[in-house]
């Protein structure tokens, strides 16, 4: 948006050729002339730079990226609604009520090879103590979710703000956009430019620019570019040990995949209604022994309205499904490193459509000898469960990681 400022001389050359030479009494208007239609020159590109600036400022706002850049030290961007409120979390002996933030941040993902945005809840104390990190919590939407799901329906930073105010350590709480992409490396490339072409399912705003992506990598997006991300510019503590995450539905399952695939980034994982054991057929309700689909047939009709986005995620067979299975998972990492293995927490609705799952699943980390945390809780696969169920996950990830020191 920037444009070449004026050549103020050279218009002035080409006015003063005009003049008769030898003509005085001339002099004296012209100059003045010329100096009046330089002021307007000058003012009209003055003004012209303001307009590119403000553009430039604006692009910026609306990215979630201040101008500049930002740096460790910098405050994020405000996201509008929920930014700078009061939270009526009184931290440490200060009389001073501090105030929690929700902000919307974005960023270059190399691996979609697009642009993302995540939200982030800071906690009370983040702008008065400058020199303090902090532990940091990753929670994952659900499908035809979005980054501002555990925020807008699930209220995620009142149940901080609450949880702060009677004794919880603060964390920083990050909330991506994982699309419906499963949070895995997809087994089909999908079709980027049909993708691009019609609307975001069960979405009302957002843009096939934020949803489709050309390289659907959506683990190392989460476990790599965003965590790379959130360390360069907020102030945490980059350690696995003082890093977990967790999700619902999809995100459950995204949360347990992650922290299995990769434990050298996270130490905790909690799964609230997660798809867990994906490939669980019955028998219903939960008995052994557990019987898994085999076919086409079987992994589509398991699926229901999920499977437009499973098969692009985990193929049309077996083959794709299995590797991506949490028990298969759980069972390949416990006999290689069991001493790194993350720790893991689940819950699910006893109403729940996928509650037999998280039973195969539960069973299966039982028969491997890992302990974890499990409970059933009156409810079904709803935003009344999660938002009533997400302060016992948030609980129990402050005593996993707020020391940043519980696991090495």
């Amino acid at each position: 948006m920037t444009e070449a400022r004026p050549n103020v001389g050279t218009e002035t050359g080409r006015l003063s050729s005009r003049r008769a030479a030898g003509h005085p009494t001339g002099m004296p208007n012209e100059s003045r002339l010329e100096t009046y239609a330089t002021a307007v020159r000058v003012a009209r590109a003055v003004g012209r730079v303001a307009v590119a600036f403000s553009c430039l400022s604006l692009t910026y706002l609306v990215s979630g990226i201040p101008a500049g850049g930002l740096r460790d030290q910098d405050d994020p961007p405000s996201a509008g609604a929920h930014s700078e409120r009061a939270s009526g979390a009184a931290v440490g002996d200060s009389s001073v009520r501090l105030a929690s933030r929700v902000a919307a941040d974005s960023f270059w993902s190399q691996a979609l090879g697009i642009r993302k945005q995540f939200v982030v809840y800071l906690p009370p104390s983040y702008r008065a103590s400058r020199e303090r990190r902090y532990p940091v919590a990753y929670y994952l939407h659900g499908m035809w979710g979005d980054e501002w799901n555990w925020v807008r329906s699930g209220a995620i930073d009142r149940t901080m703000d609450s949880l702060v105010a009677t004794g919880l350590p603060e964390m920083i709480v990050i909330m991506p956009d994982g699309d419906d992409g499963w949070y895995t490396t997809w087994n089909n490339l999908g079709n980027n430019a049909e993708c691009r072409r019609s609307k975001p399912p069960g979405r009302q705003t957002e843009s096939v620019d934020a949803y489709c992506v050309p390289w659907p990598k959506y683990d190392d997006y989460i476990a790599r570019d965003l965590v790379a991300r959130v360390d360069s510019v907020y102030r945490t503590i980059p350690s696995r040990s003082a890093r977990a995450i967790a999700g619902l539905s999809m995100g459950g399952y995204g949360a347990i995949s992650l922290a299995l695939a990769y434990p050298d980034v996270f130490s905790a994982a909690a799964s609230h209604s997660g798809v867990l054991s994906p490939l669980y057929m019955g028998p219903h309700p939960y008995a052994a022994p557990s019987r898994y689909a085999s076919t086409e047939a079987e992994l589509r009709q398991n699926a229901g309205d999920l499977w437009p986005a499973l098969v692009l995620a985990f193929g049309r067979d077996t083959t794709g499904w299995w590797p991506r299975d949490p028990g298969r998972r759980a069972a390949r990492y416990s006999s290689a490193n069991r001493a790194r293995m993350p720790a893991l927490m689940l819950d699910v609705g006893v109403a729940d459509p996928y509650v037999d799952e998280s039973r195969d699943f539960h069973t299966t980390l039982d028969r491997l000898g890992v302990a974890h945390a499990y409970a059933e809780w009156p409810g079904a696969h709803d935003w009344d469960y999660w938002r009533l169920h997400a302060r016992e996950s948030l609980r129990w990830i402050g005593g996993q990681i707020a020391s940043g020191g519980v696991r090495k």
